[in-house]
């Protein structure tokens, strides 16, 4: 990638790890600058002294641990404590969209560094797309000079997410079949991983602990992957959904899940830009266009209705640049259909709340990142 140094520990990193191992470097991960005890990992693993001991000897090792000082114990000596090195390696998202692309260049905890966006023209075609994105991935402030592990992109699907095979997206049928993964691995040197820009949004939110409020979602060895399950609906040059069900990314078997704006609501309806009519993107996009924000609130809140009764979710979060426009008028049409339905059903714990989704308009590229980072502390597939 343009002369970046890829270091022991970076690389490392990448190299497949256990799940005890994984669970000692999420620990590390959420601990933060205050670090963590071997004897604290140990019993919030439930590991034995011994195994935490020979893990992080080898994370030390790598150069992805270092010592945070001590801390006074009840008895004894005191405890050695670690921390993460955040910096030892570094996760690049890039976050293609149909007219602009976003980069950011996040450390190991997911914490930006540096952010770029620029205009971008899908429809150029595959080596304009391309060559324009890895140099923005090139431009990054400190990713020359850094320890890049990788880039996880993120875009339009469908896709075939395991390939990083691009299907028939939306309106751009000349990228069907086209290797995005593979062909942007040799032009930049690095792995890269791909992904549909709903799911890679879903799972920063996933792991990045901020759609609590007692939906049910935690993180780390004592949750798991977090019990919670919520929908990502991102409305922008496009609609589609990202969804996590108990905890992690629901894909589905050929990464099909999530096509939300597909759902076909009014038979004989607006025509679509997958040939079908009546798509709930067609209308919302349709209402958008004529200055209808109001109706296009609400045949969200239809389409989220349809993803509540069907998944029966803890939470509806919206993103976007349409959703950012008027935020205050999405949430409170999409709430307002689901408030009718929970009050018609006589659900006692009343409507499925909704939100705007944490992360603003970096939120896709900081989840491509992910797609990268995540696993590495066992907080999800790439």
């Amino acid at each position: 990638m343009g002369g970046v140094n890829r270091t022991n520990g970076a690389a490392n990193l990448l190299a497949p790890r256990n799940h005890n191992a994984a669970l000692v470097l999420d620990l590390l991960r959420r601990s933060g600058t205050e670090g963590i005890s071997r004897l604290e990992l140990a019993e919030r693993t439930g590991l034995t002294p011994q195994a935490v001991s020979k893990i992080t000897a080898r994370l030390r090792e790598d150069g992805l641990v270092a010592e945070a000082g001590r801390r006074a114990s009840t008895g004894g000596k005191p405890r050695t404590v670690l921390r993460l090195v955040r910096d030892a390696g570094h996760a690049v998202g890039l976050h293609l969209e149909r007219d602009e692309s976003t980069v950011v260049l996040c450390d190991l905890t997911g914490a930006v560094v540096a952010e770029r966006r620029a205009p971008l023209d899908f429809g150029a075609g595959a080596d304009v797309v391309i060559e324009a994105a890895a140099r923005e991935v090139e431009a990054l402030p400190g990713g020359r000079g850094g320890s890049v592990l990788g880039v996880g992109v993120a875009l339009p699907g469908p896709l075939d997410h395991r390939r990083g095979v691009l299907q028939r997206v939306t309106g751009f049928p000349q990228w069907e079949g086209f290797p995005l993964r593979d062909v942007l691995a040799r032009r930049l040197g690095v792995p890269v991983v791909v992904d549909k820009d709903t799911n890679a949004a879903a799972l920063g939110l996933a792991v990045g602990g901020e759609v609590g409020g007692g939906s049910g979602f935690g993180s780390g060895a004592e949750s798991g992957a977090g019990g919670g399950s919520f929908a990502y609906l991102h409305l922008g040059t496009g609609l589609g959904a990202g969804l996590v069900i108990d905890g992690a990314v629901h894909r589905g078997a050929r990464t099909g899940a999530g096509e939300f704006g597909h759902q076909v609501i009014q038979l004989g309806g607006a025509l679509c830009g997958c040939g079908d009519r009546g798509c709930i993107e067609a209308l919302c996009l349709g209402a958008v266009a004529r200055g209808e924000v109001d109706e296009a609130a609400r045949v969200l809140g239809v389409g989220a209705a349809n993803l509540v009764g069907l998944l029966d979710i803890d939470l509806v979060l919206l993103g976007g640049r349409t959703v950012a426009a008027e935020p205050e008028v999405f949430v409170r049409g999409v709430g307002g259909v689901l408030g009718a339905r929970a009050r018609r059903e006589g659900v006692r714990e009343g409507a499925v709340p909704v939100r705007v989704a944490p992360g603003g308009a970096r939120g896709v590229a900081e989840g491509a990142a992910q797609l990268l980072l995540a696993p590495l502390f066992g907080r999800g597939e790439g």
